[in-house]
C-alpha cells in the first residue's frame, strides 16, 4: 500500500509500506494492506512505518491530525510532525 504523510509545510514521507500503526483518539491502530477505507482523527504520538515484513521501521512524532485510507492508501495529515 502507498502512505503520504503530509504536514502544512511540507510533504515528510511518501512510499509504499507493509503497514503504519497510529495514535488514534480512542487508542493506537494498525492498517495494513487492503484495509477497509476509513476517516480517522489522531491525538499527539508516534507513528510507526512498517517499510516490509522484515520488520524494517520508521517512526514519525506527530501533534495531531487525521487519516484517510481509500483504495489502499494512507494519507495522514499532521498538524505537525518530526521523524524520530
Amino acid at each position: 500500500m502507498t502512505l503520504e504523510i503530509l504536514t502544512p509545510e511540507r510533504k515528510l514521507y511518501s512510499g509504499n509500506v507493509y503497514g503504519v500503526l497510529m495514535p488514534g483518539i480512542s487508542g493506537m491502530f494498525e492498517v495494513l494492506d487492503k484495509h477497509a477505507p476509513l476517516v480517522s482523527a489522531l491525538r499527539p504520538g508516534r507513528v510507526k512505518v512498517l517499510k516490509d515484513k522484515s520488520n524494517s521501521t520508521l517512526s514519525f512524532d506527530i501533534t495531531g491530525g487525521f487519516v484517510e485510507v481509500l483504495n489502499n492508501k494512507v494519507t495522514l495529515l499532521a498538524e505537525g510532525a518530526t521523524e524520530a
